[in-house]
């Protein structure tokens, strides 16, 4: 059962966005982050079998790279987004769930893996998606995030500029993650990597304590 109060609800135009960009959405993204996409799923092909969410699953670009013997539960605010994720998930043992990553429908400590590919930087406040991944997530879990974060102190004058338009129909642009991880005092860094574009998008992941 999902929460009656959604925080996504805030900003009811970036849903609309997604619903309507959902089909050039592999367009745009799938080749390029494609690498670094897989470079950051590799934690995930361990031998036994364990129980993943993929908050914000998007249109599935992930599903393709995922071993087959793990239990997934994809969820995605958007359902133009999932229907096009379900096709990408016929090979898998997965649950779909329309909902929200910053108010998730799940108990306490649910899940071994928790990945975040760019929703951080995507939900109106960051901290609660990433706090909310860490109440589902069993303790010694990890999460997994890819997404485009600014450095502390970082000036990014163009990106700050254009954040209030894009965070209203796209994403944000000023997020810092150093920032938002002080938040989620549970978390802490494992490994910290660039992947893309100069280090502006990088591979976290973060282990429960």
């Amino acid at each position: 059962m999902m929460h009656a109060q959604q925080p996504y609800c805030e900003n009811p135009l970036l849903r609309r966005s997604y619903n309507l960009i959902a089909p050039l959405y592999d367009l745009a993204i799938e080749r390029p982050l494609l690498k670094a996409r897989t470079r950051s799923l590799r934690a995930l092909s361990a031998k036994e079998a364990i129980r993943v969410l993929l908050s914000g699953v998007g249109t599935g670009l992930d599903l393709p790279l995922l071993p087959a013997i793990h239990r997934y539960t994809a969820l995605d605010f958007s359902t133009a987004m999932l229907s096009r994720a379900r096709r990408r998930g016929a090979h898998l043992d997965i649950d779909w769930v329309l909902g929200d990553s910053m108010a998730l429908p799940f108990a306490d400590a649910q899940f071994d893996h928790v990945v975040l590919h760019l929703i951080l930087a995507v939900v109106p406040h960051p901290e609660k998606c990433l706090s909310e991944a860490a109440r589902v997530l069993k303790p010694g879990g990890t999460i997994h995030v890819f997404d485009k974060f600014l450095r502390p102190q970082q000036h990014a004058w163009l990106r700050r500029a254009l954040n209030p338009l894009t965070r209203r129909i796209a994403t944000r642009m000023d997020v810092v993650f150093e920032e938002v991880l002080r938040e989620v005092p549970q978390l802490q860094v494992v490994s910290d990597i660039p992947l893309l574009a100069g280090g502006w998008f990088r591979g976290i992941v973060l282990r429960k304590i």
